[in-house]
């Protein structure tokens, strides 16, 4: 709660109030800003798109790595692509993709729609990575992983489950965008003390790159697995942290993964606040298409918009 209150007073400056006498659509008298354009933002957990050929040795019935047939790989393929293209969003964080192959065979199908992306492959054996698509080019690609050990509550060490990728866009007006996609440690033989540590070292990363790029719009998204209130959402969150943009619909309409006949908000949008925008107001959205999940997948999808803001002339 402080931390929504926090970025509520950060961006009213912004984009609350107008001054007297000053159209409150127009923008603020004496300065600094005024809205400019849109963005809208999605994050998609996939579930388990692996490739036609067994990295493992270990793809039978029941093993974790699926390897699919040709036709199958492409039937998947199409589905994941019409469902990114009815997003009509402009940035995409994508969870559980098995490789660069799997990659490629989305952006090749949104060709004319979304043709940038990036992969941040661990390089493990079926690994299921994240990924970043852009309508625009990315003028940026970093990782995070091999330069950010982690530090669990007990003292052990660690690192982040899969790649906390940052890629830097630019929206249509030029202002520069930068997304993490995150996809943190599952409740799958559950390691707490790890999804915590990697919240607290994203928060931090998040963070210093709002701090250094005052200008842009910082954003971070991803199936974290974990619900509001939860200690890693916290240390994202609290004390003037993170904005979880979805947080001001009611809470039915939140949920993004369903356990035990009950949904749960797992997959996040997050901002730091900078002068260059602000979330719409109850723009966030949960795609389904059934009631367990969407486009194939057992998440929702979740999209959110964004009010760019650009200098007053």
């Amino acid at each position: 709660m402080r931390s929504l209150l926090f970025a509520a007073c950060a961006w009213s400056l912004l984009a609350c109030e107008a001054p007297p006498g000053e159209d409150p659509d127009a923008g603020f008298d004496g300065g600094v800003a005024i809205p400019a354009t849109r963005l809208r933002v999605a994050t998609f957990n996939v579930k388990l798109f692996f490739d036609t050929t067994c990295q493992s040795g270990s793809c039978a019935a029941g093993d974790f790595e699926q390897v699919l047939s040709p036709a199958a790989f492409d039937a998947r393929a199409a589905q994941l692509a019409q469902a990114i293209s009815g997003f009509e969003a402009d940035v995409v964080a994508l969870e559980e993709l098995e490789n660069q192959a799997c990659l490629d065979a989305v952006t090749s199908r949104l060709a004319g729609v979304m043709p940038y992306g990036a992969l941040g492959e661990i390089g493990t054996a079926g690994s299921v990575d994240v990924a970043i698509l852009s309508k625009t080019p990315l003028e940026k690609v970093l990782t995070h992983r091999a330069s950010e050990p982690l530090t669990r509550p007990d003292g052990s060490r660690t690192t982040f489950s899969r790649e906390f990728l940052e890629a830097h866009v630019r929206a249509a007006d030029g202002t520069e965008v930068v997304l993490f996609a995150a996809h943190f440690r599952s409740k799958s033989n559950d390691d707490p003390g790890r999804r915590l540590a990697e919240a607290q070292v994203s928060r931090r990363i998040v963070l210093d790159t709002a701090a250094a790029l005052p200008a842009a719009l910082v954003l971070m998204a991803g199936d974290l697995n974990d619900t509001p209130g939860s200690a890693p959402m916290e240390a994202l969150t609290a004390d003037g942290g993170l904005l979880r943009v979805a947080a001001d619909l009611p809470v039915a309409e939140q949920s993004t993964y369903v356990w035990n006949g009950r949904g749960e908000a797992i997959d996040h949008i997050l901002q730091a606040a900078t002068p260059a925008g602000q979330a719409v107001p109850l723009s966030a959205r949960a795609w389904k298409d059934g009631s367990r999940g969407f486009a194939g997948s057992d998440h929702f999808a979740l999209t959110a918009d964004f009010e760019i803001f650009r200098p007053r002339p």
